[in-house]
């Protein structure tokens, strides 16, 4: 079976994703989960409907991009096609998209302002929908990242939900890429357990498994599916 790090445009993407959902359950298995209580989220960012249309036709369902724009150009087309599909943004959400972002997209990744929460919750009551959202934790308290600092979470989830009116799914981290993402993982999901949150989006290509093992719900999988991006 191939390996899911094995991103080689000489292996087909059906087979990657293959590989990559075979990793997820032996992941799971290994820390004895469920692993329908794992959703695969396929990044497929900078790639186009050719490049997707395959993965779409092998099984995969939920997808990620990462910003509203490109997706705008592609996804309410493929959406039409194949109206089970589930579209993420997993990428920063400016406050003047919010309302395409909201009209396409089923998850928001990236909460991370008052000013963001304000827009959306605007938007919210024009639309009469709000897709899932989920809080952007900066574990590492990266100033070139965007995110909610640690220790500024439980403020942050109780002005969403009091000042905003806007209910949270959950949390997602990006761990610092020179460090080991375990404790990052853990310090996301021990703010969810005390918060009360249920969703963790945790975990990309290189690190999903150690995600899973730490609780992560939704795992962001890109090139380890479609291949290295140009």
């Amino acid at each position: 079976m191939p390996r899911p790090e094995d991103h080689s445009p000489a292996l087909e993407s059906p087979a990657r994703l293959a590989a990559v959902k075979a990793a997820i359950e032996a992941a799971c298995r290994d820390c004895g989960r469920d692993p329908a209580s794992v959703t695969l989220v396929a990044v497929s960012k900078t790639f186009d409907r050719p490049a997707i249309e395959p993965v779409i036709a092998a099984g995969q369902r939920v997808f990620g991009e990462n910003r509203v724009q490109e997706a705008k150009a592609k996804w309410p087309e493929l959406k039409a096609g194949f109206p089970d599909v589930e579209l993420h943004l997993v990428g920063a959400l400016q406050s003047n998209k919010v309302r395409d972002a909201l009209q396409l997209f089923d998850a928001v990744h990236s909460l991370d302002r008052p000013s963001l929460c304000a827009a959306i919750a605007k938007e919210v009551q024009k639309l009469g929908r709000q897709p899932r959202l989920f809080v952007e934790v900066n574990t590492g308290a990266e100033s070139q990242k965007a995110g909610v600092l640690p220790e500024e979470v439980d403020s942050f989830l109780r002005a969403c939900r009091e000042t905003y009116g806007l209910g949270i799914a959950g949390l997602m981290c990006i761990p610092p890429f020179d460090e080991p993402p375990g404790p990052h993982f853990a310090l996301t999901a021990k703010i969810a357990a005390r918060n009360g949150l249920k969703l963790l989006s945790m975990g990309m290509s290189a690190d999903f498994a150690t995600a899973i093992r730490m609780g992560s719900t939704h795992v962001r999988v890109g090139s380890a599916i479609f291949g290295e991006r140009a």
